[in-house]
């Protein structure tokens, strides 16, 4: 039994890896990594900080955040980035559940598959549960956040050589940073943009066209110090982050393998709110890459899970992972990462349960 619990593990382990690490990761870590070495920690402040009105960084993050095609792991240094760079905490973590969660290609394959209305419905249940996400983080941490404001002020004043010159000229990157950071997000994004179908290969090699261009203007804006700076920048994420993103997507391998079907058609078929709890609750614990919550909610349905808890799930599900908590914990510390977690798990049951529900 437990060799083959062990054998769950790496197999979505090995998945992870092969198809993940090299056109998601790499490119998210080195895009969070540009954030802290070249973007202006004045500017960031001004435009995304604690002072700022939370309608305007709120509306910025999210809408900003739809454009961004991530899975909750891919997202995590991206946020990650922002927040230790002067970005709110609202901002911060509306964009770690937006993006996974209703990014533009998520949405456009929800509409062709699932229909408009249920994309529509995506839209509206992300929007409402990332503000009341924003609000939640600002007003429970509000503190940290006031004491982390003075201190990202101050430090503004000694800001990095590659944030120094946006300062300057007030604005939040400079216009060769720009491009540079414009390119690392292209091979972040093209992989999945450009190749929807057919063999994995092709994704890699639309990512390595774009890294290979990214590195080529690298070497000619920057001076080897920037560069050292930014690699140096990009480690300190990956050090953090993506072990704990292996342990968390171990563990969803074996509770994968340990989840009997049984329980799925008795604790899953029904129509009222605990159904939906339990529904948000796997969903939360679960793994999704980028576009994959479909067929992983097509086979609970199969196995039992009742067709409004499979509705709801698809709204909430891809927006939190147990790879994700666990090196949010690591990150933002483990109260940030429990308030978050527990405030999605709380809405998505509501969403889940007025769209199994009420709507459908």
């Amino acid at each position: 039994m437990l060799s083959e619990l062990a054998k769950a593990g790496l197999l979505a382990l090995e998945d992870y890896v092969v198809y993940h690490v090299l056109t998601c990761l790499i490119p998210a870590f080195l895009l969070a990594g540009g954030m802290v070495a070249f973007i202006s920690k004045e500017t960031m402040i001004r435009y995304l900080g604690h002072a700022v009105r939370k309608i305007y960084s709120f509306t910025l993050a999210a809408g900003g955040s739809f454009f961004l095609a991530a899975c909750s792991c891919t997202v995590l240094p991206v946020s990650s980035g922002l927040y230790y760079q002067g970005c709110g905490i609202g901002p911060a973590f509306i964009l770690l559940w937006v993006a996974p969660a209703a990014n533009i290609l998520a949405l456009t394959y929800t509409g062709a598959i699932l229909g408009a209305e249920m994309a529509i419905a995506r839209i509206i249940a992300v929007l409402a549960m990332a503000f009341i996400v924003g609000v939640v983080m600002v007003n429970v941490f509000r503190k940290d956040e006031m004491e982390r404001a003075r201190a990202g002020a101050k430090a503004a004043h000694a800001s990095n050589p590659g944030s120094t010159e946006a300062a300057m000229e007030g604005q939040l990157v400079s216009k060769k940073d720009i491009v540079l950071l414009l390119l690392i997000v292209a091979s972040l994004l093209g992989p999945n943009y450009l190749v929807i179908k057919g063999p994995y290969i092709k994704k890699i090699f639309v990512w390595a066209a774009f890294m290979i261009v990214t590195g080529i203007y690298a070497i000619k804006i920057k001076s080897l110090e920037e560069i050292k700076l930014w690699l140096k920048e990009t480690l300190w994420f990956i050090r953090i982050i993506f072990p704990l993103m292996l342990g968390g997507v171990f563990a969803v391998g074996v509770i994968g393998k340990i989840l009997p079907p049984e329980w799925i058609e008795t604790w899953l078929g029904g129509s009222g709110i605990l159904p939906s709890f339990l529904a948000t609750v796997i969903g939360s614990l679960s793994y999704f890459a980028t576009m994959t919550e479909a067929p992983f909610v097509d086979k609970l349905m199969a196995l039992g899970m009742g067709e409004g808890r499979g509705r709801g799930l698809r709204m909430t599900g891809p927006g939190l992972s147990l790879p994700n908590i666990l090196a949010a914990m690591r990150i933002f510390g483990v109260k940030k990462a429990g308030v978050y977690a527990i405030t999605i798990v709380i809405l998505g049951t509501l969403a889940g349960w007025i769209a199994g529900s009420v709507i459908f």
